[in-house]
């Protein structure tokens, strides 16, 4: 054998000895690189729920090039991935004062699950909730993601920006994500992010309370009949449960048979939940999943119950109230229950106010006849900002005004005026402090938005 191949054949059994054992087809590959990339977009929306979807929509077929970022694996959020899968409130009064983008997606969603819409001409009178209307989740997430890619929308999954810095009139947005770290440069920033996150990594102020509303985890059980449940045992063995500290009451708002009665849906009440961090997010989903197993192994030692079992449960626990913005101005209880028409009010808000509290849970206290809210520009813009705009439940707001300001109608309202004003910005060279409120209207109008005037 010559000295040349017995070199080459030593070396090769080497590495034979030791590399992994590799089976047919696979290959040895360089160690994992975490992807950089530089972007240029003239309006990157920063979350994808309620108001996000509909504003990076809005913006796209006013034809600017935006960028979404959605920290989770799909759009919709609060009712997607939160499970809260029946948002209202469109109509008031016998009249239609939320329309647009959002009712767009909303009706195609009915319509392709065969459902139909609720009858809006009945008052709802105390019972708010008939005026809701229940979607298919998964199937609206599909539709929304589809409109933001039929109106040229970059969607970004599992990515959060890091670090929001001006400079010589643009944006830099720096974003990590699954293997990847971002540069993104861009004319206007929408935070759509619940948590005003955006306006917070770019330095704006922000205003939260000292006690926030407790957040909830959606799901559905089964598996019993209750005709035919001792009730009364049920409860007994309830409160001894409660007493011994097996349960906690305001879990599930000291009520087990309402439990039972709604099979899960928007009972339960986890104290503290908050979605600002990933830490704390994760202590919000942790708490909400024991909870229900807690109270599914009681149910599970009581007579007709234990067969009972989890039919469906979403993905994380929801959260009503984090930071607002502090806005250029603040939307209050006192404007909200009067239906106070602000002269750069872009869209309407109906709901009533919501405020959930952990001992006592909710009691909702409705509008009077014929009120309805607006929201103006100025709540969505941070003070001393430029070219940065908000939607959704971190719009400059009170407590109790946000409590009905965030609900999924207001926000999808609240979201296409975002879009718009960003892209109206960008047209005429403005901050959207500075767009003409008139022209925002105008392009709402044109598509299908209803906007107030005084």
């Amino acid at each position: 054998m010559k000295r040349r191949e017995m070199i080459a054949r030593m070396g090769a059994l080497s590495v034979g000895l030791t590399a992994p054992h590799l089976s047919k087809g696979d290959t040895l590959k360089e160690p994992y690189k975490i992807q950089k990339r530089k972007i240029e977009t003239d309006i990157l929306v920063v979350g994808g729920g309620t108001a996000g979807a509909v504003a990076a929509i809005q913006a796209g077929r006013a034809g600017h090039k935006v960028t979404l970022l959605e920290c989770q694996s799909q759009l919709g959020g609060t009712t997607t991935t939160s499970g809260v899968a029946f948002p209202g409130i469109f109509f008031a009064w016998g009249k239609q004062i939320i329309s647009g983008i959002g009712w767009e997606m909303v009706q195609e969603a009915v319509a392709l699950n065969g459902d139909t819409l609720p009858n809006f001409s009945i008052p709802h009178g105390r019972q708010h909730w008939t005026h809701q209307v229940r979607l298919n989740g998964p199937l609206y997430a599909i539709i929304i993601e589809q409109k933001c890619i039929e109106a040229g929308v970059d969607i970004r999954f599992y990515e959060s920006p890091t670090k929001i810095t001006s400079k010589n009139g643009y944006w830099y947005v720096e974003t990590m994500g699954k293997g990847v770290h971002a540069e993104i440069k861009c004319k206007q920033i929408i935070d759509c992010s619940g948590n005003a996150y955006a306006a917070s990594i770019a330095g704006f102020d922000l205003l939260r309370e000292a006690e926030t509303q407790p957040g909830t985890l959606m799901f559905t059980i089964g598996g019993y009949d209750l005709e035919q449940l001792d009730l009364e045992l049920i409860k007994e063995a309830y409160e001894k449960a409660v007493q011994s500290g097996e349960l906690v009451r305001s879990e599930f708002r000291g009520n087990i048979i309402g439990l039972l009665r709604t099979k899960g849906d928007n009972i339960q009440h986890i104290a503290e939940a908050d979605s600002t961090t990933s830490e704390l997010h994760t202590i919000a989903n942790i708490r909400g999943r024991a909870s229900l197993l807690k109270h599914l192994k009681f149910l599970k030692r009581l007579p007709g119950c234990e067969n009972i079992r989890i039919i469906d449960m979403r993905t994380e626990t929801g959260v009503r109230e984090t930071y607002r913005i502090d806005g250029l101005y603040q939307v209050t209880h006192e404007d909200y229950v009067t239906g106070k028409v602000f002269h750069d009010a872009l869209s309407y808000s109906y709901y009533p106010i919501d405020l959930h509290i952990i001992e006592h849970g909710v009691t909702p206290k409705h509008l009077s006849e014929g009120v309805v809210a607006t929201v103006p520009l100025r709540a969505l813009i941070p003070k001393n900002s430029r070219n940065f705009i908000v939607a959704g439940r971190c719009l400059s707001s009170d407590r109790l005004a946000n409590s009905a300001l965030r609900v999924q109608a207001s926000c999808m309202g609240m979201g296409q005026a975002a879009g718009a004003a960003a892209a109206l910005a960008i047209q005429q060279g403005k901050t959207p402090a500075e767009v003409p409120v008139e022209d925002i209207r105008k392009l709402l109008e044109q598509h299908g938005g209803l906007v107030p005037r005084a």
